[in-house]
């Protein structure tokens, strides 16, 4: 074996460890943008939700509940039992 192998291998392990390096920075990068995304669009939804509730109070229909959540039903006894 001559040097040239050594420099080969060390060079290898460079590239291989700026290749994951990259890597790694870029899914940080996008894994917080995703979070970012999210957040804002949770702020949205609870404005939308805001709002929603203040057109009920002006309507009067304050105690309605809301419509993501769906109403329970009762079951009804059977008849003839």
């Amino acid at each position: 074996m001559d040097g040239h192998d050594s420099e080969d291998a060390k060079q290898s392990t460079a590239d291989m460890t700026a290749f994951v390096q990259n890597l790694l920075q870029q899914m940080k990068e996008s894994c917080f943008f995703d979070f970012d995304v999210l957040d804002e669009m949770g702020n949205r939804i609870d404005e939308l939700e805001q709002s929603i509730n203040d057109l009920r109070a002006e309507m009067g229909v304050e105690g309605s509940p809301s419509p993501s959540v769906p109403p329970k039903v009762k079951d009804e006894p059977k008849s003839g039992e």
